[in-house]
């Protein structure tokens, strides 16, 4: 299903008022990090999402572009749209912007699911099949009670389901609903679907999955964040010779030098020591079992893929990259002037913000070959949250 055009709408047009905050709660940190920011970040990290639009609300743009402010915002991320009065209203208006793409199948997200995972978004991308809906949910565990007038009667739990985000559907066909059912009330979008007759599949949610309303919400969202995520830790480290050249590769950066490496791929020691250091702290090897230098398909080849390997495994696993710290050893270049490119690419190629990632150079005051300016090498350390 990846080789088809999926797109995210986020809807992030509600004003919070339940939370009993002056700023929308989608804007409020979360362990640090606003809600929203975190929310994009995570779809952006999707290897099939192309393009993610957030819907906000009017008067809300200032909000929003403080969230990530200084850092950049992820390259998928296209301009906010504002959103209308219904919840429905701002998915129709988002996906009025979104046209413009051509995106064949659409993702809807609430911006108030902090933790919905890649695990999630890859079941629900799975099940993606043309004029069918695709939810998940999780079975109602407790028992029902439906009371009117004062009269009280159980609902039997069999077969009802707690929906969750991401909802998943054509494009084309959810707009044409959303168009032709705009004078109707919906609470989410499967509702559509159903007054349409139309198919629907249900996959697993997750019970920590949860949509934060409330401010008790907040405070059991972060009680999960300082719950018993397992930390594990990654260390990587690699060393190329200089040779004959005029630039060498540093963090995915081509930097111009007197000198390039001598290596078998693009010989960037940052991408090598950083994706050993990812396969480290899933215990999955070295660069050299995945990608051995005597295989010729690896000759010149973009170090850059390597890392991406490396966090497909580590996605696959359910974890993700809470820091990286990454040491230059040399003498030249210098990697100051460098230093910004290179944290925004990695942070690119970690799904994380740039503050998460920091990058620290060094020598060895004219000791050992890297002292006598043979060659350069960097140690990279990551933390990850599985």
């Amino acid at each position: 299903m990846s080789a088809h055009k999926i797109d995210v709408l986020i809807v992030a047009a509600g004003t919070g008022s339940r939370v009993g905050d002056n700023m929308p709660k989608q804007f409020l940190p979360l362990g640090g990090v606003p809600m929203l920011r975190r929310v994009m970040e995570l779809y952006a990290t999707h290897p099939a999402v192309q393009h993610i639009q957030v819907v906000i609300g009017a008067g809300q743009e200032k909000f929003y572009e403080q969230i990530f402010s200084p850092d950049p915002k992820p390259k998928k991320l296209l301009p906010p749209v504002i959103g209308g009065a219904r919840r429905q209203d701002s998915v129709r208006l988002g996906m009025y912007a979104m046209a413009v793409h051509g995106p064949n199948y659409i993702l809807i997200a609430d911006a108030a699911r902090p933790f919905t995972t890649l695990k999630i978004i890859d079941d629900v991308v799975n099940a993606l099949a043309p004029d069918t809906a695709v939810f998940a949910a999780i079975p109602l565990m407790d028992t029902l009670k439906h009371q009117r007038d004062g009269h009280t009667q159980t609902i039997p739990r069999e077969n009802h389901w707690l929906t969750q985000t991401p909802q998943a559907f054509s494009f084309a066909k959810l707009l044409a609903l959303h168009q032709e059912l705009q004078h109707e009330n919906f609470t989410d979008d499967v509702a559509l679907f159903e007054a349409a007759d139309l198919p629907i599949h249900i996959v697993p949610g997750s019970a920590r999955n949860i949509k934060i309303t409330t401010a008790e919400d907040f405070q059991l969202a972060e009680a999960i964040l300082n719950s018993s995520a397992d930390t594990r830790i990654g260390h990587g480290f690699d060393v190329h010779r200089f040779t004959i050249g005029d630039h060498v590769w540093l963090g995915g950066v081509r930097v111009p030098h007197d000198r390039g490496v001598e290596a078998h791929s693009d010989g960037d020691v940052i991408l090598h020591a950083l994706t050993d250091a990812l396969l480290g702290s899933i215990g999955a090897g070295d660069i050299g079992q995945h990608f051995p230098p005597s295989d010729p398909q690896w000759k010149n080849a973009s170090s850059d893929q390597f890392v991406q390997h490396a966090m497909d495994l580590l996605r696959a696993r359910g974890g993700q990259v809470g820091n990286a710290d990454i040491t230059v050893l040399c003498e030249a270049p210098r990697i100051g002037p460098h230093r910004d490119a290179i944290r925004t690419r990695l942070a690119e190629l970690l799904g994380v913000s740039v503050d998460r990632v920091n990058i620290k150079a060094t020598t060895t005051e004219k000791l050992g070959a890297l002292g006598r300016a043979e060659g350069l090498a960097a140690e990279a350390v990551v933390l990850i949250k599985c």
